[in-house]
């Protein structure tokens, strides 16, 4: 039971970031692909159906945690308590930013909201680079299972290090580069004219940074943690879920420099699936590490709810899904096709 609920919180987890994250990307190239008032205005129309939504998944993934591995839900949300308010902050900060900038029609209101909307993604993104490049590295933890983390000490990965040092940041910049190349494939998708174009073209551009800081990361990991990689030593099968997140990756940029824009999209999003998967199939059984002692470590099993409760909470989880999923897939159905100019009344 406690293997299908790591599977189920990774899953979550991974929609949380292919849904959000191309509104997210859409808020970091907001300004380099809308120049003018009606190309910012077209920008948050094509996220407008969806961004809310898509946020619902980092709550329930939250509370799925919650219910299957308490203990790891309590050590981590005192531990991280200072990033995860920022990240709460951030949050309030960017849907104001959208939801306000139509409420008053002066441009210094709209340029101050649309501010706050680019700033608050670029800074929420940063934040989920850093949160997993903290789940690889590890954390101190006492002999109770408890830690501390400041935002940051020395910027290096020692004992007792912050939030922030030059490994996390690193999978921040693996991050931004990923989630700026699903948003620019996303708008390319629901968009023309000159935002399609320039968002094309970040596209192409930020699939080579996302390929270098991609590169860099692994090996840094190879060096910070050098046991990352033994499951796919014990377990060879474990090899095709790389390879399939390769093929992924080559797509992305296959498809982008063919304008392809519909099949960018899907593959960006299978790059992500993909780069969780491989992450969750290094980590097992392991959630969160000790950065000097092993048998510290919070593992599924020493982090589980009971078994009694596992097996009940799936009979809700399961069918939950589905409807989750009837109701997503019609939601994109509904607001299928590109977004033209709307009127100045028409919101956002």
């Amino acid at each position: 039971m406690e293997t299908f609920w790591f599977i189920a919180i990774t899953f979550m987890f991974t929609i949380y970031v292919i849904l959000d994250g191309f509104d997210l990307g859409a808020g970091m190239v907001h300004f380099w692909v809308g120049k003018t008032e009606t190309e910012r205005r077209i920008v948050l129309n094509a996220i407008g159906p969806f961004w809310d939504g898509n946020e619902v998944w980092l709550i329930a993934a939250g509370g799925t945690l919650y219910f299957a591995f308490p203990r790891l839900y309590a050590a981590s949300f005192s531990g991280f308590y200072l990033p995860f308010i920022i990240v709460l902050w951030l949050l309030i900060f960017r849907a104001l930013g959208i939801e306000l900038r139509h409420h008053l029609h002066h441009p210094v209101w709209r340029i101050i909201w649309d501010r706050s909307f680019w700033l608050g993604s670029w800074l929420l993104v940063i934040f989920l680079g850093a949160a997993l490049g903290n789940l690889i590295r590890g954390v101190s933890l006492n002999d109770q299972g408890y830690f501390f983390t400041p935002l940051w000490t020395n910027l290096r990965p020692t004992p007792n290090p912050g939030v922030l040092d030059w490994f996390t940041l690193l999978f921040s910049a693996v991050a931004v580069s990923t989630l700026m190349v699903h948003g620019a494939n996303f708008l390319a998708l629901k968009t023309g004219g000159l935002i399609q174009e320039r968002a094309r073209r970040i596209a192409r551009n930020g699939w080579y940074a996302l390929t270098a800081s991609s590169v860099i990361a692994v090996g840094a990991t190879h060096i910070i943690r050098p046991t990352f990689w033994d499951n796919f030593s014990r377990y060879p099968w474990g090899w095709a879920i790389v390879v399939v997140s390769l093929l992924a990756w080559a797509a992305m940029g296959w498809f982008s420099r063919r304008q392809q824009d519909g099949r960018a999209f899907l593959a960006s999003s299978a790059f992500i699936a993909g780069m969780a998967a491989v992450t969750a199939f290094a980590k097992y059984p392991v959630l969160l590490y000790d950065m000097e002692y092993a048998e510290r470590q919070l593992t599924i099993f020493n982090t589980a709810s009971g078994a009694y409760s596992l097996k009940v909470g799936m009979g809700w989880w399961i069918p939950g899904m589905i409807l989750v999923g009837i109701y997503f897939v019609y939601l994109f159905h509904s607001f299928r096709g590109k977004i033209t100019a709307p009127p100045e009344d028409a919101g956002y």
